[in-house]
């Protein structure tokens, strides 16, 4: 047991700031490539890949038909495709809510730059 410790000790008791061999000079970066906005935009088009994906098999395994009504309008369309297009509903919803939110921030901030940063109720 004291070799296991005396052998872990002598990889951990470099002081800090002191040059450890063979490491690269702290003004190369580490990752050459770094992250940028068109990777960031892959993963999103990836993720979205997935969750259409994941909808389709979804749609085809719910081809029950049933009946859907809406204020005066009644037909009928397979579950999947109901539950789907309600889903769509609410997104879209909150997409709204969320732009008015949006408008309504960038117009307070308009008219704070406008008055000199004085508050207004």
């Amino acid at each position: 047991m004291s070799d296991e410790s005396s052998a872990s000790d002598g990889r951990t008791s470099q002081p800090v700031g002191v040059p450890g061999g063979p490491d690269l000079p702290k003004s190369a970066p580490r990752n050459p490539t770094g992250r940028t906005r068109l990777s960031g935009t892959w993963v999103g088009v990836i993720i979205g890949v997935v969750v259409l994906v994941l909808l389709l098999v979804f749609i085809i395994q719910n081809t029950k038909s049933v009946k859907v009504s809406f204020l005066t309008v009644s037909g009928n369309m397979p579950l999947g495709v109901a539950l789907l297009l309600a889903a769509v509903g609410g997104v879209l919803l909150a997409g709204v809510m969320a732009s008015l939110r949006i408008w309504q921030l960038r117009h307070r901030l308009h008219n704070s730059k406008r008055t000199g940063g004085q508050a207004s109720s």
